[in-house]
């Protein structure tokens, strides 16, 4: 089917890809193949349901009311989800679900992910988004997941909004060789990194890149230096 004659929701999507997505060098076919299968729309409150595509944050307005979250923009989003680097038997951790957008694009690509989010109203929008997407190997978790969550060990883990630094906790959730992305700071200056489990007791800390995201609701962080 030509461009031309794509419904314009199809044709915002493959724009989102093509103009805003690939040129901050994502790559991945099958990061870029998610993108493309996964409704976004679907998971938009319905009042910023035309800026579905647009290259920015959305607020996440759910029942009448404003939860202070947003979904972050579909270039992070993208980014984030190249950077971990997943494959198809991953187990996910994914702490701030937000719209469950991010997780759908997890669950696209690994084989579970259980993502935890601290706002009741979220867990029920996030929820209703991912079954109406059809969208089965994530689960939905409320609490607050900035320290950890329970004893399982993950091969790749997210975090959604920002920390003051990098708690130790999370490091520990990771199986050796897993993969963690995170954002620590404050605006204006905050930094992207991706923290490797190398061994039992060793990690490997890369910053990636610059941004500036919200912090994570809730947080109580024990701080990781190095």
């Amino acid at each position: 089917m030509k461009a031309s004659t794509l419904p314009d929701i199809e044709l915002a999507r493959i724009n989102m890809v093509e103009q805003q997505i690939r040129p901050w060098d994502v790559s991945d076919p099958a990061v870029l193949d998610a993108l493309i299968k996964v409704r976004r729309e679907l998971f938009v409150p319905p009042a910023y349901r035309a800026m579905a595509f647009a290259d920015m944050e959305i607020p996440l307005e759910v029942q009448s009311t404003d939860t202070h979250q947003c979904m972050l923009s579909p270039m992070l989003e993208a980014m984030f989800t190249q950077r971990l680097q997943l494959k198809p038997d991953d187990c996910v951790l994914e702490i701030g679900t937000g719209s469950g957008y991010q997780a759908a694009l997890l669950g696209s690509l690994a084989r579970e992910v259980t993502s935890i989010e601290i706002d009741p109203r979220l867990v029920a929008f996030a929820t209703q988004n991912l079954q109406q997407s059809q969208v089965s190997n994530v689960r939905v978790e409320t609490g607050d997941g900035s320290n950890g969550w329970g004893t399982t060990e993950y091969d790749a883990i997210l975090v959604t909004g920002s920390l003051p630094a990098i708690p130790d906790s999370l490091k520990y959730q990771l199986r050796v060789g897993g993969r963690m992305i995170l954002v620590t700071g404050q605006a204006p200056a905050m930094t992207v990194w991706r923290v490797t489990r190398t061994n039992a007791a060793s990690f490997d800390i890369v910053g990636l890149f610059e941004t500036v995201i919200k912090p994570l609701i809730g947080p109580t962080v024990s701080h990781f230096k190095f």
